[in-house]
């Protein structure tokens, strides 16, 4: 290989991993194993912003400057990865869509194919128009956090109408609103069509737990009605439009987070209990006519969020190494990915080095991801043939 093509093939591989390359001009022999090591070295330095890396191999002197923007994987692992039936075509690179949001939790798609996002910490929902980035306000003057985390943390539309969670803002916790879920009839205004709260403390549930109105994290509807999932209280409830709420299924200390839904299925992410090791990190599926939870796949850290993309492919959200601080507390910065379910039960990085994502949506082959630091991210091209063989 001469000089000009082994400087070629280094600087695309950096440029995979959003890197800038300063090369010091030098022959360097061996250059299939010399970039066998640099990418290893590059894949494992931490993604702070503007951190610089010399590297010192076989005469070769480069300085590497790489950015915070998420990874996918690269050409090498694309072609591993396919001929282990893992992955049959290459995402593209995270690409930076909206900043500036506040507490941003939980999205949906709505009937004008925006992308609807939660933002608790002014408890307002906002509509991002996905062909030019720009943020108005949908909803506004809901209840906000109190805690740092809840007040309106996810969204979900029933027959054209929007629902906002409500949650952790209740007496417990110094608040005075209502925990449930409010019906949106206009900019500024809503109805609360369930008191989840009040439920919750007259039907508390069988495992341990302290926020007696329970953390509900995700809403999705079901046959006309909605299903929320309580992260502390471990179940799923059913709720009517006209508030009837019941248990629709009860789990043990599993922390269930995000779910979907495909026709009377399921699916479910769990995050796991403290301290969210790997093994912890599942997908599951059940069904109201089946006492039944099958295990879909498991071996993701810290799972918020789970959807359906093209060709009834499932993946979910990892939001990464938890940060040790408290239970509840979210992950480390920069260690969440997003991740595709596979046949044999496990799963496969779609991309990696997410800052704290929480929520997760597809419109075609493009998935949007919501971070708690107010960011939606776009990545494209995320399923590939052979579809449906997941789940």
């Amino acid at each position: 290989m001469n000089e000009s093509t082994w400087i070629r093939r280094v600087r695309n591989l950096l440029t995979q991993h959003r890197c800038r390359i300063t090369y010091q001009k030098t022959m360097v022999p061996n250059t299939r194993g010399f970039l066998s090591r640099l990418h290893v070295l590059v894949r494992s330095v931490p993604r702070a912003s503007a951190f610089l890396v010399a590297l010192m191999a076989i005469g070769a002197v480069l300085t590497v400057g790489c950015s915070d923007i998420p990874v996918a994987p690269d050409a090498a692992e694309v072609e591993a990865l396919g001929a282990a039936g893992k992955i049959t075509s290459a995402p593209g690179p995270a690409q930076l869509l909206v900043t500036g949001l506040q507490g941003a939790s939980g999205s949906t798609i709505g009937p004008g194919g925006d992308l609807f996002v939660t933002e608790g910490a002014d408890g307002r929902i906002s509509r991002i128009d996905l062909k030019t980035g720009d943020v108005t306000t949908f909803a506004s003057g809901l209840p906000p956090s109190i805690i740092g985390i809840g007040g309106v943390i996810d969204v979900a539309f029933l027959g054209g109408t929007a629902y906002a969670l409500v949650t952790l803002v209740g007496e417990q916790l110094g608040g005075s609103d209502v925990v449930g879920i409010y019906r949106i009839d206009g900019p500024e205004s809503f109805t609360i069509i369930a008191d989840i709260g009040e439920f919750s403390v007259a039907n508390p549930p069988n495992t341990p737990f302290f926020v007696e109105m329970g953390t509900q994290y995700s809403i999705q509807t079901y046959r006309g009605a909605f299903l929320v999932a309580d992260g502390h209280h471990n179940r799923v409830l059913h709720v009517t439009r006209d508030g009837e709420i019941t248990e629709f299924r009860t789990f043990g200390n599993i922390v269930p987070t995000g779910l979907a839904v495909r026709g009377n299925t399921v699916y479910m992410a769990e995050a796991g209990p403290v301290p969210h090791l790997p093994q912890d990190g599942k997908v599951v599926s059940f069904s109201p006519n089946s006492p039944t939870v099958t295990s879909v796949a498991s071996g993701a850290r810290l799972l918020v969020d789970v959807e359906i993309g093209r060709g009834r492919t499932l993946f979910a959200l990892s939001q990464g190494i938890w940060d040790g601080v408290e239970e509840g507390s979210p992950a480390e910065p920069n260690t969440g990915s997003l991740v595709r379910v596979n046949a044999d039960g496990t799963f496969t990085v779609i991309t990696a080095g997410l800052d704290r994502p929480t929520s997760l949506e597809f419109i075609g082959n493009t998935a949007y991801i919501v971070t708690l630091t107010g960011e939606i991210w776009t990545i494209d091209n995320v399923a590939g043939p052979p579809f449906g063989g997941s789940h």
